[in-house]
């Protein structure tokens, strides 16, 4: 959600700049635009795709060692290039990218209206600029403390990056709830929403915290001092990103690319964890918290979209195999409605990005009720990770899909590990069954390829339905997550409406839409409640309804039934859904890919949702 790229150094910004754009497209956006300073401060904006804000500034003249830049997914005023960032302040001496929401920008933007400011864009962030400006002139201050006068006036969140026409050798950041990376060259700095445009030229990195201002100066270290005037020493780290991750490597989009990594990601996300000939997991990065989670009476799961569907799955492992209740929470409901936290409760928080804004104010909440709380994410250095307690990182790679897929069985892995690892310390699962399920889950990488030898006959099943209008997926226990997540899927990157139900409420209410007209997606593999689902099977042929099946293997009785059907290896019930879900992935992509839609950056989507 929103993008920021700036550069200060001896090389010229604008090339690098619009490359960081490209690298950021994937968070979601709707337009972009750049600033860059020479002997003026020069700024160019466009609605639409980062192409066209290439196109609009052929000829121009894009020359200069320091500028910022920024895509922005639209909150206050529509999508048009007069809302795109950057925004000039009043004087256009200064401007500023921004991603976030200034809460009480309307109370400001009244106090400067009769301080004589005019605006000209309906955002929040020119009020912010204006505000620095106006307290930078008045009290005849430096920028940088301006600023810092100015970020503790705002509610919100925010990160900012602001260049100055009279300062040519400067930048300012700043960060609060949305996250902000500086990354350290030779004579040079490098500021981004994440580490994807800055790993192609430096692995050295600084994470902002909240509250934290950054002032990045030609031959000058970093420094950071806090809105209350603290000063900081930068913590440098290294980026593990490898380049070729951010390329699609042959791949016609992301998405694909990263469906066809899940062998690889799921055996990176159990690397050194799962220690089958020692008949063990270790989960390194929660041990110091290990008997928190032995001792808890009830685990809190809390998250958003794809994470929450895997968070569903936890609560199937977390109650059958470690036997401690579990409750699944939306992280955008769960602080609005003052829930009952108690100080033994363990809260695990996920998310892909690690940046979720209602996770993180989720976890916020539980904190200060005194709950234990474990981060489950995947990038190195987010919010998340820093805000809880413990956790555990995924290690799926960076996923440029705005549709998540790789993440959510790199997530699934994970929560099973750690169920496992608790249930072998609890004395809940019996050592032999506990070894086989290790060995089990050790063998699903292979059996995650083989599944993806179906994408041929999926691309055929597609092709009968790139034109329905809607579909219902139903499941059963473990599948009952899956389906709800191939539901999503199909929505978010093809634009068919799609439910995921529990197969047995069918008859409650979704069957009355049945007929001919409605695809009816099913995982009928052949564990747990087989039998009721064949059932369910039943009932929706009796009413015309077309059948899609995911079946195991050799199975011949839903074969039979079913219109269509897509077989997956037989496996432990518990670990189906890191099978199942492939081939629903796979039916998503080639829908959309049918229907034209843009897969990698479906409208309205973004990949960071850092705004609540």
């Amino acid at each position: 959600m929103c993008g920021i790229v700036a550069y200060i150094g001896p090389r010229q910004a604008y090339p690098i700049l619009i490359k960081g754009l490209h690298r950021l497209e994937y968070r979601g956006y709707d337009s972009s635009g750049v600033a860059i300073l020479n002997s003026n401060l020069k700024l160019y904006k466009s609605k639409g795709k980062v192409s066209e804000l290439e196109e609009s500034v052929k000829g121009k003249d894009l020359s200069g060692t320091i500028g910022i830049a920024h895509t922005r997914w639209a909150t206050h005023g529509e999508p048009n290039d007069v809302n795109a960032h950057p925004h000039f302040s009043y004087s256009q001496n200064l401007a500023i990218i921004h991603n976030g929401i200034i809460e009480n920008y309307s109370p400001l933007r009244n106090e400067l209206k009769k301080r004589g400011f005019v605006f000209i864009s309906e955002t929040d962030t020119e009020v912010l600029i204006h505000l620095i400006e106006d307290i930078q002139l008045n009290e005849k201050v430096p920028l940088a403390e301006a600023v810092q006068i100015a970020l503790n006036q705002v509610v919100g969140a925010y990160a900012i990056v602001i260049i100055d026409k009279n300062d040519p050798d400067t930048l300012i950041a700043a960060r609060k709830g949305s996250p902000l990376v500086v990354g350290i060259g030779e004579d040079e700095f490098f500021v981004a929403s994440d580490a994807t445009p800055i790993v192609e030229y430096t692995r050295e990195v600084v994470y902002l915290n909240d509250e934290e201002i950054a002032v990045l100066s030609r031959n000058h270290e970093l420094r950071i001092r806090t809105i209350k005037n603290i000063e900081k020493t930068p913590y440098i780290q290294t980026l593990e990103i490898n380049l070729s991750e951010l390329e699609k490597e042959g791949y016609e989009h992301f998405m694909l690319k990263e469906i066809y990594e899940q062998p690889r990601s799921i055996r990176d996300s159990m690397r050194g964890r799962l220690k089958v000939k020692d008949g063990i997991v270790l989960l390194g990065g929660i041990i110091e918290y290990q008997q928190k989670l032995i001792n808890a009476k009830r685990i809190i799961i809390v998250a958003c979209g794809t994470s929450w569907h895997a968070g569903l799955v936890g609560e199937y492992l977390f109650e059958e195999l470690a036997r401690i209740p579990v409750e699944v929470e939306y992280a955008s409901e769960f602080r609005y409605r003052n829930p009952v936290i108690y100080e033994d409760d363990v809260v695990i928080a996920i998310s892909q990005s690690g940046e979720t804004a209602d996770t993180l104010a989720a976890i916020e909440l539980a904190k200060s009720k005194g709950a234990t709380i474990i981060g489950i994410c995947n990038v190195v250095g987010s919010s998340i990770a820093r805000a809880t307690h413990a956790g555990s990182y995924t290690h799926a790679g960076p996923e440029i899909g705005v549709a998540s897929t790789k993440a959510f069985t790199a997530q699934v892995t994970l929560l099973t590990l750690m169920a496992l690892m608790l249930a072998d310390q609890k004395g809940t699962i019996s050592r032999s069954k506990f070894n086989q399920l290790l060995h089990e889950l050790d063998g699903i990488p292979e059996k995650v390829e083989k599944t993806l030898l179906v994408n041929d006959k999926i691309i055929e099943i597609a092709e009968v339905f790139k034109n329905s209008r809607n579909a219902l997926y139903l499941g059963r226990g473990y599948n009952y997550p899956v389906a709800m997540e191939g539901a999503l899927k199909l929505k978010e990157i093809s634009y068919v409406h799609a439910e995921g139900y529990p197969a047995a409420e069918m008859k409650h209410g979704p069957i009355a839409l049945i007929d001919a007209e409605m695809p009816v997606v099913v995982i009928a593999t052949n564990k747990g409640t087989y039998d009721k689902v064949v059932s369910n099977i039943q009932e929706v042929k009796a009413r015309k309804g077309v059948i899609i099946a995911i079946v195991t293997e050799g199975d011949e009785m839903v074969k039979a039934l079913a219109d269509y059907y897509i077989e997956i290896p037989e496996t432990e019930e518990l670990l189906v859904p890191l099978l199942a879900t492939i081939p629903l992935q796979l039916l998503s992509y080639h829908i959309a890919v049918m229907r034209g839609c843009n897969v990698d950056q479906p409208r309205n989507l973004a990949k960071s949702v850092t705004v609540e």
